[in-house]
């Protein structure tokens, strides 16, 4: 498995607190069967984002955990004013790696305005959104038919395993297995925060995505999609949405 969207990197968001826990993140990940993990702190205006510290920090982890996961550097982007400025100068800086995806967060309570003109605009500079758990936020819950049109303009939708698995809540989970349901998720990630409460974990939610969408898609979720991401390649496995029920 690969997880694109972790807050592994200690002391730089809300994420590990210390090279300890980001060490043990890495490990409990590994263990879980998670072969690669995309470091992805937050960048907003509570988390300035500086890539090249995070570059450095990336390196140490990497010499602290050994081998696996392998890791690569990505972010968390939030739509402000400056952080739209900024990435039309050099959008480079918050990407997964050397890739065109990037990793569009969403507040769990609110939508930016403009947002749907603001993702557009993102493929006028070659890049390709990844919404991270919109089964999250309040007001998709009540318009999950938001996110199928964004996948059917060639967004990619993220959902965090656990929000399958139940741990954000009966309406995050209800919204998650609805999404499947209607083929409009394309990757499992953990976001993960630490080793008790947000785990670096996707067994789990592999297995409820597998009872509901089968096997084969379960795991393109969880790891032909989140490879083909890794190593800047089209989705394998991106079906046309569909209204069910």
């Amino acid at each position: 498995m690969i997880d694109i969207h972790s807050h592994i990197l200690p002391g730089v968001d809300d994420g590990a607190k210390s090279w300890d826990t980001a060490v043990e993140m890495c490990r409990m990940a590994a263990a879980d069967g998670i072969e690669h993990m995309v470091a992805t702190p937050h960048a907003n205006d509570r988390y300035p984002y500086q890539r090249e510290k995070c570059l450095r920090l990336l390196d140490e982890l990497r010499q602290r955990v050994g081998p696996l996961p392998a890791l690569t550097l990505g972010c968390d982007f939030h739509f402000s004013y400056e952080n739209l400025q900024s990435l039309r100068d050099d959008p480079s800086r918050y990407t997964v790696g050397n890739t065109q995806y990037l990793l569009v967060e969403l507040s769990d309570f609110s939508i930016p305005p403009q947002l749907d003109d603001s993702l557009l605009r993102l493929g006028d500079l070659g890049l390709i959104p990844v919404i991270t758990h919109p089964e999250r936020n309040t007001i998709l819950q009540q318009n999950l038919g938001r996110v199928l049109y964004w996948a059917e303009q060639g967004c990619v939708v993220q959902v965090t395993g656990s929000s399958l698995t139940g741990s954000w809540g009966e309406r995050a989970q209800r919204s998650a297995q609805k999404l499947l349901e209607c083929d409009a998720v394309h990757i499992l990630a953990s976001d993960s925060h630490d080793v008790h409460h947000r785990k670096p974990i996707l067994s789990e939610a592999r297995e409820v995505a597998a009872e509901i969408a089968g096997t084969d898609a379960a795991s393109s979720l969880v790891d032909d999609n989140p490879r083909a991401i890794i190593e800047g390649k089209p989705l394998p496995y991106f079906p046309e949405p569909v209204v069910r029920g």
